[in-house]
């Protein structure tokens, strides 16, 4: 995904919203460099990348090259922050990515096969307390997504993180015995 930015200064907090009135979002390219770059995007440009994905949630694993003036820079999202109420993008962190140099993301987790879940058919209910899992590898091996099936779970069964396939390249960063999904049983 390509996005057009643009340097900025750092200002004062009317300077930002005022960038923010003019139809752009204020953000930062981190490197391991140091301090980072104050950069501005078009709210147009990344709403129309927001809604090309398949899924939101993986806005966080999808790697964006910035054109900026004639540089080029492959960088992740590193943070966002969101308006409480209109849910508007009001900032965006980057965090500059280097072909040699692992990057930890978190990966989100999909389920498969609600529909014809077996515990869900017979009234039981499915919770996902985990819905994402943070992974450190090189950026060529950011997986988009964990895709995991749960149509032959039943009620009171659970999977823990050690269930999901991992692709090699890839080095989980929590504690894989963590139960990601359980369908349990309606009192």
């Amino acid at each position: 995904m390509k996005l057009s930015v643009q340097t900025r200064k750092l200002g004062t907090k009317g300077d930002v919203n005022k960038l923010r009135r003019e139809g752009n979002i204020p953000g930062i390219i981190y490197s391991d460099a140091g301090a980072g770059t104050p950069i501005s995007l078009s709210k147009d440009e990344m709403k129309a990348v927001v809604r090309n994905l398949q899924q939101p949630g993986i806005l966080a694993t999808t790697v964006f090259e910035l054109n900026l003036g004639d540089k080029k820079q492959k960088v992740v999202v590193k943070d966002i922050q969101y308006h409480v109420v209109s849910y508007d993008i009001l900032h965006m962190d980057f965090a500059l990515l280097s072909d040699d140099k692992q990057v930890s993301v978190n990966v989100p987790i999909t389920l498969d096969g609600k529909i014809d879940c077996v515990g869900l058919k017979l009234g039981g209910f499915m919770r996902q307390p985990v819905r994402t899992l943070k992974v450190s590898c090189l950026p060529k091996d950011i997986p988009q997504e964990f895709k995991v099936d749960i149509r032959d779970m039943n009620i009171g069964q659970s999977r823990t993180l050690s269930e999901i396939q991992i692709p090699s390249g890839v080095n989980p960063l929590a504690k894989m015995d963590l139960v990601f999904v359980v369908v349990g049983k309606k009192a």
